[in-house]
């Protein structure tokens, strides 16, 4: 169980002591792109997603007629 203290202690004041945080605006603004850009993503993969299942279904409806 002392083992468990001693890390919980450490990693605290490693975080707070010796890691460079990122200023506040900066990650909100990084936040917002990363936001936009799995938006962009998903729409693209979803589009991809949608004109195969197109294609499948056009071509067994041409293979059951």
């Amino acid at each position: 169980m002392a083992g468990l203290i001693n890390y919980i202690t450490e990693s605290y004041n490693e975080l707070k002591n010796h890691v460079t945080w990122t200023p506040w605006a900066e990650a909100q603004r990084l936040t917002i792109v990363v936001i936009v850009f799995s938006v962009i993503f998903s729409l693209a993969i979803w589009g991809v997603d949608t004109v195969f299942s197109n294609m499948i279904e056009y071509y067994f409806t041409l293979v059951k007629s």
